[in-house]
């Protein structure tokens, strides 16, 4: 979507991710503030602003000019073009004699210091201008009017030169000092909780922005990402329903022909039936038929997994290292959802994927970090599935369910909405011995096989018996041989 705010002149924010939150970045002679509680990221995103800048100033309160270099060059930020006017307090001013302690006179009446930031900003004629935090300023000025007017009249010269400036306020609450928010011609806001940190616009005057919580990530070295929420209506390119073996042919009789390029496929069935085996079949499949594809492992390392494949006679190993089929472990614990989705979206729009394996949803599951209901995972899935589709991707994911025996469940996750195919994987009791059946549940673009066929996983491969014929009750998972009466 276009707006008449996204032709104004755009200025990139320096962090990576922003800008497509922020349909382009920020808009030239704004001012955005970024607010948020301690340890947050405020200032990381506002160096990196300042690190894109021809010229830059940074005003800050709290911390000396050698720690912000420090810290900045240890995040990979370049400050080289960047002054800073250090208004940090003197430590010797804890003993000081005077009467005002640590500040002085000058400080308290504030005048002092509205005059440096000014004689600053004259002096250094920068381009992009950082005041960190504004809540600092606020404090130090004698009464809320003459804070308020003080800083809109900032605003508005900054603005009439062409000046964009990012300021950073502190709260200890989620109430406090959101009320600067009108300040500002744009607002965003930094959460930190149980270790992840997310960030949202909220403000944005004459611009669309992408709504909704976006992770926020800082790793060391490399300093600030923010990772957008998917929004899949806004991809899309032609594909056509072609319909894709899987290299077994009585497993693709099963399918009514195979399963259709750009469908989803859900793979259903208790641990260690055979699920992952089933669906790499397709990733397989997919770089034989010299396509790129790949393959995410939630809940197995993925040195484990080249080893079953190899020793089930599953050339997985070969056709990595040929560079067809990329197989990744994803740790769900230390990546969220929106990190998985930018992978996947490298991976599909850089890289040239056509088939993605998603293995399994539980340990997906884990990255939702807090979304314990069920509408989280569908919402997270939902949106992921749909991006796939609209890209023409053809997609597996594996589902564990936790009854072995019983009535038969297609997932426990409540995700089979989503499926175009779904193929369940059951054990079977049959005189006492265990046994393994495959079947299809659903298959949204086609006819297929109301069967079951025994399955069969050995050294030498995958087989995909013949029809399981002389039993009822199958799906219970204790069938009972019929006779010539029934």
């Amino acid at each position: 979507m276009t707006t008449a705010g996204q032709t104004r002149d755009r200025i990139p924010s320096g962090t990576p991710g922003l800008d497509e939150v922020l349909r382009g970045g920020f808009i030239r002679g704004q001012t955005t503030l970024v607010s948020g509680g301690p340890g947050t990221g405020k200032t990381i995103l506002a160096l990196q602003f300042l690190a894109e800048a021809d010229s830059g100033l940074y005003v800050g309160f709290e911390e000396r000019e050698t720690d912000i270099r420090a810290n900045a060059a240890g995040l990979g930020i370049d400050l080289s073009d960047v002054e800073i006017l250090d208004l940090s307090a003197d430590g010797d001013r804890f003993f000081s004699t005077d009467e005002y302690s640590i500040f002085t006179p000058e400080e308290v009446e504030g005048d002092s210091l509205l005059d440096r930031i000014a004689d600053a900003i004259d002096g250094t004629d920068p381009d992009r201008l950082v005041i960190d935090p504004l809540t600092e300023l606020r404090s130090l000025l004698p009464d809320e009017y003459r804070f308020r007017r003080n800083i809109s009249s900032l605003i508005n010269e900054l603005k009439s030169r062409g000046i964009t400036m990012v300021c950073t306020t502190q709260y200890a609450s989620k109430a406090g000092d959101r009320d600067l928010q009108f300040l500002g011609d744009a607002a965003i806001e930094i959460d930190l909780a149980a270790e992840h940190r997310s960030l949202e616009v909220t403000k944005f005057r004459g611009s669309d922005y992408a709504g909704g919580s976006h992770t926020y990530r800082i790793r060391g070295e490399t300093g600030a990402r923010v990772y957008p929420k998917l929004v899949p209506d806004e991809y899309g390119r032609k594909s056509t329903r072609e319909r894709l073996g899987s290299g077994i042919e009585e497993l693709d009789t099963l399918l009514g022909g195979g399963i259709e390029r750009g469908s989803v496929t859900v793979i259903s069935g208790p641990s260690g039936v055979g699920k992952t085996t089933i669906g790499s079949l397709f990733l397989l499949a997919a770089a034989e038929r010299g396509e790129r594809a790949a393959g995410y492992l939630f809940e197995e390392i993925r040195s484990d997994y080249l080893y079953r494949s190899a020793a089930i006679d599953l050339q997985v190993g070969e056709l990595v290292e040929s560079g067809s089929l990329i197989v990744e472990d994803v740790e769900s614990l230390s990546q969220s959802p929106d990190e998985f989705a930018d992978r996947i979206r490298t991976a599909v729009e850089e890289e040239g994927v056509e088939t993605v394996l998603i293995d399994g949803i539980a340990g997906y599951r884990l990255g939702l970090r807090g979304e314990s209901s069920p509408m989280g995972l569908t919402r997270e899935l939902h949106a992921l599935c749909r991006y796939l589709k609209r890209m023409g991707v053809t997609v597996v994911l594996i589902d564990e369910v936790r009854s072995i025996t019983g009535d038969l469940v297609a997932t426990d996750e409540g995700i089979s909405y989503l499926a175009d195919n779904i193929v369940f994987l059951r054990y079977l009791e049959i005189d006492s011995e265990i046994r393994k059946a495959i079947g299809v549940l659903k298959k949204r673009f086609g006819d297929f096989e109301r069967t079951l066929r025994e399955l069969s996983i050995t050294a030498d491969g995958v087989v995909v018996g013949e029809k399981l014929t002389g039993l009822r009750g199958v799906l219970t998972g204790v069938p009972e041989r019929t006779t010539a009466d029934d």
